[in-house]
């Protein structure tokens, strides 16, 4: 982890309403270059809001968030910020990518195509050079030998570890998860995590929305919790986990690891 640098995510005072109902209030956290940093807590917390406001799949009503650097959703211009437009904003999130719950894997295209898709349209690379790179990266999360399938003959797991694939296909410098194993058979959960747990060791900067909480004490190095769209606490796993300090993650940690 290099701590030297800033962080690679700088969210300050954010605050996010749908509706009459306020969804993130007044939201600040940091995380920096490879840290992976975990969300946790009840539905309903916030945490998926959190991460699609980080991607810019949601606009803030208040405050503001920053990604290695770059101010998400805007630009500043004579002192004044200005509204990216979609097209700006596509390219404006090219360094972050995102791995959602249900894999959103396109169903007409093979496992190979799904991949390559976005490096091809959106960072306009090389079709020959891109397919290279995603061969290795199926390699990488154990699916080397179904480059040709579709997404109906793979499995839950396997759909997953492709869209994992198709995200660092981007080589984005930021991954979002959004509780990548909450939709999968209990026995597939671990072949995900593998992967991901992979992804840490080598200094991905990631930020995981997870109920698996042996997860995040393994492999986070810092864990939130959040309910009713704030942060209550932020810690190390171990503390946060063993010794929580607001009554709010006592009672939520005490009935989770029954």
């Amino acid at each position: 982890m290099d701590f030297a640098q800033g962080p690679m995510v700088r969210m300050t005072n954010v605050h996010k309403r749908f509706g009459l109902h306020d969804v993130l209030t007044d939201v600040s956290l940091s995380v920096r270059p490879g840290e992976v940093c975990c969300l946790v807590g009840p539905s309903g917390a916030g945490k998926s809001t959190l991460i699609r406001c980080i991607n810019y799949l949601e606009k803030i009503d208040r405050g503001s968030i920053h990604v290695n650097g770059q101010l998400v959703g805007y630009r500043l211009k004579n002192g004044r910020l200005h509204e990216l437009s979609e097209r700006e904003a596509g390219r404006s999130r090219a360094d972050t990518a995102m791995v959602f719950q249900h894999f959103n894997l396109f169903p007409h295209l093979s496992v190979l195509d799904n991949i390559v898709e976005a490096p091809i349209h959106v960072r306009k690379e090389n079709r020959r050079a891109a397919e290279a790179h995603a061969r290795e990266l199926l390699a990488r999360v154990g699916l080397g030998d179904r480059e040709r399938a579709y997404p109906r003959e793979l499995s839950g797991g396997q759909k997953q570890r492709v869209a994992i694939a198709r995200a660092l296909a981007m080589r984005p410098k930021l991954l979002l998860f959004d509780e990548p194993t909450s939709a999968l058979d209990p026995e597939l959960v671990g072949e995900v995590l593998s992967v991901m747990r992979s992804l840490a060791r080598d200094g991905q900067t990631m930020i995981v929305v997870t109920h698996e909480i042996g997860f995040a004490r393994e492999v986070a190095d810092t864990l939130v919790f959040m309910d009713q769209g704030r942060i209550v606490e932020h810690d190390t796993p171990a503390r946060l986990i063993d010794t929580p300090q607001s009554e709010r993650a006592r009672v939520f940690f005490k009935r989770l690891l029954k």
